[in-house]
């Protein structure tokens, strides 16, 4: 079976940059691969070539079958991307946002409505602007979001930040529901306490480059999801899906 996601030697610019500079990873599918790094490693650069949104420019890259070097748009029906940004239409609420992602799909609007029971989005919440709701609960607005449109890659770039120990360990019983169906996971994290025991492989990336794997921590069950420390910085808010 040919690899979920396949980079031999890819090479990604951010204008005359080279934000990927000579990438090798393969993702099996079910597999959860979790990428860390210092900040300016790769990592999102990684996530959002994988979602077409950075074309690679040389190299080998073929993401479920498409191969991004001749076409980098065709894939994003196919993946979804939790990032930094929200995608968030602010006048519009929880419900809507989700029900306009997966209309956009084609998909029944029942998922949307599934996904926002799912993660907690209910009642008073469901029907508030996306503007008024917190960072914690606008992230899991965006996660809705994703889950409704039941992607075959997950591109998770720090989905711990801006949820609480409750919502963390949702996101580790989504995450392995999502294998169990047959998704495969990639993910960021500068908080290796909290997404390394979800992986089946730990890569580092360093200078646009992976410089290292070893194995995860991945659990038979993943709702047990640590909390942070008392002393673990609060990362980025905010969400960003792929339609």
């Amino acid at each position: 079976m040919a690899p979920v996601v396949h980079f031999r030697v890819a090479v990604a610019l951010a204008g005359r940059f080279p934000a990927l500079s000579g990438v090798d990873l393969s993702l099996d599918k079910g597999e959860v691969v979790v990428v860390v790094g210092a900040n300016g490693a790769g990592k999102t650069s990684l996530l959002r070539a994988c979602a077409g949104l950075l074309p690679v420019t040389s190299g080998e890259a073929t993401v479920l079958g498409v191969d991004l070097t001749t076409d980098h748009t065709s894939v994003r029906r196919y993946v979804g991307l939790l990032g930094h940004a929200a995608p968030l239409y602010d006048e519009l609420s929880a419900a809507e946002n989700a029900h306009f992602a997966v209309r956009a799909l084609g998909l029944p609007v029942r998922t949307a409505d599934e996904a926002l029971e799912r993660v907690g989005l209910t009642g008073r919440l469901r029907t508030t602007p996306a503007g008024r709701l917190s960072a914690g609960q606008r992230r899991r607005a965006a996660l809705a979001a994703l889950l409704a449109r039941r992607p075959a890659l997950w591109l998770l770039d720090e989905p711990h930040a801006g949820l609480d120990a409750m919502s963390r360990a949702l996101l580790g019983q989504l995450i392995a529901e999502a294998v169990s169906d047959g998704a495969t996971v990639l993910l960021s994290s500068h908080e290796p306490q909290l997404s390394v025991p979800l992986a089946d492989r730990v890569v580092t990336m360093g200078g646009g480059r992976v410089t290292g794997q070893e194995p995860g921590g991945r659990r038979i069950t993943l709702a047990a999801v640590p909390a942070a420390g008392p002393g673990a910085a609060p990362g980025p808010a905010g969400a960003v899906h792929v339609a």
